[in-house]
């Protein structure tokens, strides 16, 4: 069992290592959500539906929060706009530039 509770957080974290930060904040927000409310739904003896609901509160509150704080990039040649996860324009391939706030 105690195998079992360091594989889950370690698959978690190579999960999240090629999302962006709206992909990150939505699975972390879904893993608090769906923990909160197992924990809230047990206590009245309904913790998978507390679980469900959790995640699925957590997930749009994640996804929200990740949207405000994502990166955005754009193409000095063409000025086209990327999320962070690219790195070079696929249209020219010229390297990406961090659009400032």
């Amino acid at each position: 069992m105690k195998k079992m509770g360091m594989l889950i957080p370690s698959l978690f974290i190579v999960f999240l290592i090629g999302c962006t930060t709206t992909q990150k904040s939505a699975a972390v927000g879904t893993l608090g959500g769906a923990t909160v409310g197992g924990i809230v739904g047990h206590q009245s003896g309904h913790g998978k539906e507390g679980a469900a609901i959790g995640a699925a509160a957590g997930a749009l509150g994640g996804y929200v929060v990740g949207e405000r704080i994502s990166v955005k990039k754009f193409c000095p040649t063409c000025g086209r706009q990327y999320d962070e996860s690219v790195q070079y324009c696929p249209k020219d391939g010229t390297a990406l530039k961090v659009v400032e706030k």
